[in-house]
């Protein structure tokens, strides 16, 4: 009876052993920052389909999007964000929206 409880301990204190330096080396690694942005990059992405445009509204101003091939991204004019399409999938998340730089020539009309 004591040799199986000795026995169990024994193997407990070696797996807990070894798992803690398992967590100690995994402290050390740290995931690599990634931005999503650079997932767009990828040239076997799948496209927009730009049918969506008919249904998809900003969710902030709850006004039309503009497709922007170049950059592969979903722009709102009025309020100067753009939404990243990763995969074909519109990234509708406003504080992954990315701020688009006004042209300073263009005068702004007011609303």
């Amino acid at each position: 009876m004591f040799q199986n409880a000795l026995r169990r301990l024994c193997n407990e204190t070696l797996r807990f052993q070894t798992s803690v330096k398992y967590v100690h080396f995994l402290r050390g690694v740290r995931p690599l920052p990634v931005s999503a942005r650079h997932l767009t990059d990828v040239k076997d992405a799948l496209p927009f389909d730009i049918s969506l445009l008919e249904f998809l509204v900003c969710p902030l101003s709850k006004k039309q999007l503009r497709y922007e091939e170049k950059t592969n991204e979903l722009i709102n004019e009025e309020l100067g964000i753009a939404y990243p399409i990763i995969d074909g999938i519109p990234n509708m998340i406003p504080t992954d929206a990315r701020l688009i730089q006004n042209d300073p020539e263009t005068p702004v009309e007011p609303a």
